[in-house]
């Protein structure tokens, strides 16, 4: 089993690595494939989440990203696989770096709470229940676009649901799909 990785060292190691002027999603499949599917899906979710998800298209874009990624989960894939036309999507590089350095306080603050636990959500059953919550997510990130910052509910519930993936964190997998259904009663309410 590959050694997990934290937040802050998912960021820094996609900015180091990635020497272009742009940041794809195909980089971020290409630097994390051999780690699974937690990063791949967790770093799309973060930048629909920080105020990169507030320009249109964003939101859509990294919601397809997520869905794609999490189906393949679903249906037992060991590595992810891109289609060219998502592949060249991406944020700027210089962009990215300033986010990163920006947002290191924090990330690693949720780094000293990220452990194994709950090892039993960690099997192949319930990570392929969550994937496909995910793909619901990420989906939904789509028509949420239209709300200024709505899509920020799901990519938040993705995000802890990827930390869980990607630091074997069965807590925070539960945390996640707290968040979603609370997100989904949220939504419900306001809707009547």
């Amino acid at each position: 089993m590959p050694k997990r990785l934290k937040l802050t060292g998912i960021l820094e190691t996609l900015d180091r690595q990635v020497e272009d002027d742009t940041i794809t999603l195909q980089d971020i499949v290409d630097t994390f494939n051999a780690r699974g599917f937690g990063p791949v899906v967790l770093l799309p979710a973060l930048i629909a989440l920080l105020p990169t998800g507030g320009v249109p298209g964003v939101p859509s874009a990294c919601g397809i990203f997520i869905a794609l990624m999490a189906i393949q989960l679903v249906f037992g894939r060991k590595s992810p696989w891109l289609p060219k036309v998502l592949s060249e999507r991406g944020i700027s590089h210089d962009r990215w770096h300033r986010v990163t350095q920006r947002i290191k306080p924090w990330t690693r603050k949720i780094d000293r709470f990220l452990e194994p636990r709950l090892g039993w959500l960690m099997g192949d059953v319930t990570q392929r229940l969550l994937a496909l919550l995910m793909v619901v997510l990420g989906l939904g990130m789509m028509p949420l676009e239209l709300l200024p910052f709505a899509a920020a509910i799901p990519a938040l519930a993705i995000v802890i649901m990827a930390l869980g993936l990607t630091a074997g964190d069965g807590l925070m997998m539960l945390i996640g799909l707290g968040i979603t259904l609370g997100g989904g009663v949220g939504i419900g309410f306001w809707l009547l």
